[in-house]
């Protein structure tokens, strides 16, 4: 069991935008021997939960919003090679293509969602933020893609979530590529409302979600 001292030691390097001392935890729990997921799921992703509330009170700034963001890969990367490395039950099977949909530059939430899908074993194509809805499909194609995670963080940005299903199925890949949504406004009524196959309410919900569409 991870001592809390560390697990808040590994919160706080979050909300610091500490890359440096994030990943230097990361790697010390690896070493170790002890449960990097717990470190992830109990200290690192509280710490990025905490960062996004600090931007929506406008406490803190889009260029530390970027920087938390950018740490949070970095251990992202650090545990999910340590998970692969050290585990004979991950497999790559599915790919899932995420994006935050055009006009939002935000990203912290998609993060998080991506850390735990990759967790769980699934092969991500990360687009990032701020993402044409041609691209999304043209790389969901060019990937083989299983399902698209699109998140919005603006009511002004929810349409595009729209123009992605519409998009699907003027090209006929509708039946083809599952669809998942999240993000602050959105909905279970706007992924009904819209065509979408899922809306995930938090990562882990994304998680649940994207083994349902997936039939595990």
């Amino acid at each position: 069991m991870i001592e809390e001292s560390i697990l808040k030691q590994a919160q706080q390097s979050i909300v610091d935008q500490d890359k440096e001392k994030a990943s230097e935890l990361a790697r010390l729990i690896i070493e170790q021997g002890q449960d990097a997921m717990a470190l992830m799921t109990q200290g690192f992703i509280p710490g990025i939960n905490e960062v996004g509330d600090l931007f929506g009170r406008g406490t803190l700034f889009l260029p530390e919003l970027i920087q938390a963001a950018d740490a949070m890969q970095a251990v992202t990367d650090i545990i999910n090679i340590s998970l692969e490395s050290t585990s004979q039950t991950v497999k790559k099977t599915s790919k899932i293509l995420m994006a935050t949909v055009k006009g939002d530059v935000h990203d912290i939430g998609k993060c998080i969602v991506v850390s735990l899908l990759q967790a769980n074993g699934y092969e991500i194509v990360d687009l990032g933020r701020d993402v044409d809805t041609d691209k999304i499909i043209e790389q969901a194609i060019e990937h083989k893609v299983d399902i698209i995670g699109t998140s919005s963080l603006l009511t002004t940005t929810m349409g595009r979530q729209k123009d992605l299903e519409d998009a699907l199925k003027s090209a006929g890949y509708k039946d083809k590529i599952k669809t998942m949504i999240g993000g602050a406004p959105v909905t279970g009524r706007w992924a009904a409302k819209i065509g979408c196959d899922a809306y995930a309410e938090d990562a882990q919900d994304a998680v649940i979600k994207a083994k349902e569409l997936l039939g595990e």
